[in-house]
């Protein structure tokens, strides 16, 4: 699966604030797939759903794997419509599923981190790359010579 590179030195500008959602679970028992495969396969409904309705809010997504561990990163335009997912019918039927299988269960763990990044706390480099994180959230834009450090694009959030 190749992505369009996009060359040349790119920034992603925060205006609104965006919730930064990061997520995934850690399998500790290998050999207990029958005790971690449900909890893997409950997500790429949930993600599924999520970049097909937008109007949920989750703007983008980006997914890796490092065995044992997988981790996804996922942007948010709204910690409300962050919450308003958490309390939704599909994620709410994987939490109730979830909880139900793993009681007593060491064979899989799960966790996730919420940022809520202001207007003017984030900054951003893309060097010829695909877009990604923040870029492919908010939308990339061309570094100039007023935005060519990282101060300086701090800076001109906050302006």
């Amino acid at each position: 699966m190749s992505k369009e590179i996009f060359s040349g030195r790119f920034t992603a500008e925060n205006h609104e604030g965006i919730v930064v959602f990061v997520i995934g679970m850690r399998i500790n028992k290998w050999r207990a797939v029958h005790k971690w495969l449900p909890v893997m396969a409950a997500m790429p409904p949930m993600i599924k759903e999520l970049a097909i309705h937008k109007e949920l809010g989750c703007l983008s997504s980006e997914n890796f794997f490092k065995l044992p561990l997988t981790f996804m990163i996922q942007y948010w335009r709204s910690e409300d419509e962050l919450h308003a997912y958490s309390r939704g019918q599909k994620h709410l039927a994987a939490w109730k599923n979830f909880k139900q299988k793993t009681k007593d269960n060491d064979a899989v763990g799960i966790y996730h981190e919420t940022y809520l990044i202001s207007p003017g706390h984030s900054e951003s480099i893309y060097v010829n790359m695909p877009e990604f994180g923040l870029a492919k959230a908010l939308g990339k834009k061309e570094i100039t010579p007023s935005t060519s450090s990282a101060r300086q694009r701090l800076k001109k959030e906050v302006q």
